[in-house]
C-alpha cells in the first residue's frame, strides 16, 4: 500500500499513476492513522512552504519522519523533492524538512511560473527513449551527499523558458537508497516509468 500526502498539490495524479502501475493499492494519506497503514510514500509537486505548513496542521510532520528515518521508502515530485531535502536554499525561514535525502536543493532554481519549460530527459533506470519532463517553478539539486545517486540532469541543449548556462547539467533527479525524487512532474506526462521505478523500490523494500 502506498500512501500519497493529500494536503495540497498533484494528488489525484499521483494517485492514478500509482494504480496504473498495478500490484500496488494507492490511497490518499491526511492523517497519522493513515500514514501508519501505508508500506511507502508519495510527496507531490505543489507549494512547498505551504505543505511544509500543514505537515504540521495535521501532526504529520514528525510522524512522517520518524518513518522516513525508519527506512520507509518515498517518492518526491518538485514539493517533495524540497521536502526531503536536508537543507533548501530561498526557502522561507519557518520551512520545515522531512530529511531522507542527503542534498542541497535550492526552491523555484529556474524561475518563476512564467519560466515553466519541458525538455526531454534521459533518466538512469529508466528502460526506453528519454522521458518528457515537465518543470513548473523546479527545484534543482546545488549539492549532494557521497551517498545519492544522480539518475539525471538538465541537458545541455537549450531549455525554452530557462537560463540555459546555469541550468545546464543540474541535477534533477536523485536517489538515496529507497528514497526517489524528482525536480519535474512524470504525473502530469501519462509516462509512468518513474513511477514503476518507485513501485519496484517499495517491492524489494518490503519483500
Amino acid at each position: 500500500m502506498i500512501g500519497v500526502l493529500a494536503l495540497q498539490g498533484d494528488v489525484r495524479e499521483h494517485l492514478a499513476a500509482l494504480t496504473a502501475c498495478g500490484d500496488v493499492r494507492a490511497v490518499p494519506v491526511r492523517r497519522p492513522c493513515e500514514l501508519d497503514a501505508v508500506d511507502a510514500m508519495v510527496l507531490p509537486g505543489g507549494e512547498s512552504t505551504t505543505m511544509s505548513r500543514l505537515l504540521t496542521v495535521f501532526d504529520l510532520l514528525d510522524p512522517l519522519r520518524a518513518r522516513i528515518a525508519a527506512d520507509m521508502p518515498v517518492y518526491g515530485s518538485c514539493a517533495g523533492m524540497i521536502l526531503l531535502a536536508r537543507e533548501v536554499l530561498d526557502g522561507r525561514p519557518d520551512q520545515q524538512q522531512l530529511g531522507g535525502l542527503d542534498v542541497v536543493v535550492r526552491r523555484n532554481a529556474f524561475g518563476r511560473q512564467v519560466d515553466s519549460f519541458e525538455t526531454d530527459l534521459a533518466v538512469d533506470g529508466v528502460a526506453g527513449d528519454p522521458m518528457r519532463a515537465i518543470f513548473i517553478r523546479a527545484p534543482w539539486v546545488e549539492k549532494a551527499g557521497d551517498d545519492v545517486r544522480i539518475l539525471a540532469a538538465v541537458p545541455d541543449h537549450t531549455v525554452t523558458g530557462a537560463d540555459t548556462g546555469a541550468a545546464a547539467g543540474r541535477p534533477v533527479a536523485v536517489r538515496q537508497g529507497a528514497v526517489l525524487a524528482t525536480a519535474f512532474h512524470p504525473e502530469l506526462t501519462g509516462d509512468l516509468r518513474v513511477h514503476a521505478l518507485f513501485c519496484e523500490l517499495v517491492r524489494a523494500a518490503t519483500a
